[in-house]
């Protein structure tokens, strides 16, 4: 798959010329990764549901790959305090959603909400979008690769409460890993890293990629933490 147009902000693009070679195996996964070996929940058949977009950038730290994510303010109607990707919803501006607009929208967001610079980032890849029950969104994952990294930050705090990035040894970790239990019973892999507890989509996605990249190393899945583990 590969998207091109021309903007004044330069051409959008999917390109896997350079990438380094421990990206490979995700490479392969998003090429072969089937909607329901993500989630079962996939978009609503009839088409309804907000679309948007999600920038899943890995980068190349002082400790190997890893990831860029942020955690959102706690005074936010929509998942309040949540670790995430940096992402949202598509503007019109962005384009074709089944096309073009979701790259643009995952690097417009990442810009906004990190001050990430997009024209460090090569875009490589595109999981299938997902589904969002709580909030309604259709998130498209967008994968990119940190080819010249920029400075990263909060950039409005009323969105961001900051912004920080995660090596991957550290989420394939076992010792990291665990299962989240919502109060409302549901469970789901989380990761506690960097202070944080990724739960929810983010740690979804993340588990899954680390899954099928192969890099996931066996873990306790009968340890258990609340989602209120700082209390």
């Amino acid at each position: 798959m590969r998207y091109t147009r021309d903007t004044h902000e330069g051409p959008v693009t999917l390109r896997k010329e350079g990438l380094p070679d421990w990206l490979d195996p995700v490479v392969r996964a998003a090429e072969t990764v089937e909607p329901l070996q993500l989630s079962r929940f996939l978009p609503p058949e009839n088409g309804s549901g907000r679309q948007s977009a999600v920038l899943i950038l890995f980068g190349e730290g002082e400790r190997g790959p890893e990831l860029l994510l942020m955690e959102r303010s706690g005074s936010l109607r929509s998942h309040a305090g949540q670790p995430s990707f940096p992402g949202g919803a598509l503007d019109p501006e962005d384009g074709d959603p089944n096309a073009e607009g979701p790259l643009r929208a995952a690097l417009r967001e990442a810009e906004e909400e990190t001050g990430l610079d997009p024209a460090g980032v090569q875009l490589f890849g595109v999981l299938p979008a997902l589904y969002i029950p709580v909030s309604g969104f259709v998130v498209t994952p967008v994968l990119g690769w940190w080819r010249e990294p920029s400075p990263v930050g909060v950039v409005d705090p009323n969105e961001t409460a900051r912004v920080f990035t995660v090596p991957v040894a550290d989420l394939t970790d076992p010792v990291n890993r665990a299962t989240a239990v919502h109060p409302s019973g549901h469970r789901g892999p989380a990761f506690l890293v960097e202070s944080a507890l990724v739960w929810g989509f983010t740690a979804g996605v993340i588990d899954r990629l680390l899954h099928y990249a192969g890099w996931e190393r066996p873990w306790d899945r009968e340890k258990r933490v609340p989602l209120d583990w700082r209390s």
